[in-house]
């Protein structure tokens, strides 16, 4: 499609149907997704993976408290094997988040011409949030489930935290008028905060996961309801295209639910790897594994797979029986 840059690429807009009792987010990724896109030559079904996960990664963590960070993994025994994401909530009011993501795949597995999400298998789909230092980790995992990754997202909130959740994602190539071709993407999530159902342990489902009927009451139900059936009406061209506002788009959809939105969350490319995260990996090797990894121009290298950043270390300076330390002083 042809396009333009707008003033809400990059951006996450918290709103409020104050009539519903539902939150929800508004994303658009325009240079972060291309950035994160850039980075490796992935086949267009692994492409589609990573521009759905990265946005659902926006929407979810814009949730984030300060100096949070948020990890999304989707393992399969499919062709498309991992599909990794990490959010980092900003350091201080007002800075950007920070989005990386990157896939591993089977290139001689890929089915061409065959959906995307079908080509991860059987396996499971994990949210990690980690709260900084001193804190433990929280983790939880729910199956692959559903058509898409959005849904493996909506059965995770159901069945780990109880909260009815959806999402309405889009995302593609589009050219700028004169320019090149890149990647743009636009969902819209949308959360129910009600008590979770005292009957929702024991719903009998077929598959053993919770859905939105089993944790909403009646009342809460219909709410729910007709925010989704709002929703279901929103079109591709409205999440991504250059011609609707986010802000429009909430009073085109949920006039009748009263939208309130909050200040808008920037959201940027970016990666935490250093050669000192990469030392401190190497540390747990042996001076005999560490020779076994030096190349044969005597060196040891590491890529990272988010932003492709190439290390290139002394193997005497990295392992626990290092001969020397990083600044080249004897040990």
């Amino acid at each position: 499609m042809l396009g333009s840059k707008i003033a809400w690429d990059d951006t996450v807009l918290p709103f409020q149907l104050d009539a519903s009792d539902i939150r929800g987010r508004v994303a658009r990724l325009d240079g972060v997704l291309n950035r994160i896109l850039a980075q490796h030559a992935y086949p267009p079904e692994i492409e589609a993976l990573v521009a759905e996960m990265a946005l659902l990664t926006a929407m979810i963590g814009q949730t984030m408290k300060l100096r949070w960070k948020l990890s999304l993994q989707v393992r399969g025994d499919g062709p498309a094997r991992l599909i990794a994401t990490d959010y980092y909530a900003p350091t201080a009011e007002g800075e950007p988040a920070r989005i990386r993501a990157y896939a591993s795949f089977d290139a001689n597995r890929l089915l061409p011409r065959v959906d995307a999400f079908s080509q991860i298998g059987k396996g499971y789909f994990a949210i990690l949030i980690d709260q900084g230092k001193g804190m433990v980790p929280y983790q939880g995992i729910t199956p692959i489930s559903g058509g898409s990754l959005s849904s493996c997202a909506e059965t995770y909130f159901a069945q780990s935290e109880q909260l009815p959740t959806r999402f309405s994602t889009t995302f593609g190539t589009t050219r700028l008028a004169g320019g090149e071709e890149h990647w743009r993407a636009g969902g819209i999530m949308l959360q129910k905060m009600p008590k979770a159902s005292p009957f929702a342990a024991q719903q009998d489902n077929e598959d053993g996961l919770l859905q939105a009927a089993d944790i909403l009451n009646d009342d809460d139900f219909e709410d729910w309801n007709r925010a989704n059936i709002l929703l279901d009406t929103v079109e591709d061209m409205e999440l991504i295209g250059p011609h609707v506002q986010p802000t429009e788009l909430l009073v085109r959809l949920f006039h009748e639910e009263r939208p309130r939105v909050f200040d808008p969350q920037p959201v940027h490319f970016g990666c935490n790897c250093s050669e000192e995260k990469v030392r401190q990996s190497l540390s747990i090797y042996s001076a005999k594994d560490i020779l076994r990894m030096t190349t044969d121009e005597g060196v040891v290298t590491a890529d990272c797979q988010f932003c492709g950043a190439h290390y290139v270390l002394d193997p005497k300076t990295v392992g626990f029986e290092a001969e020397e330390s990083p600044d080249g002083d004897a040990d």
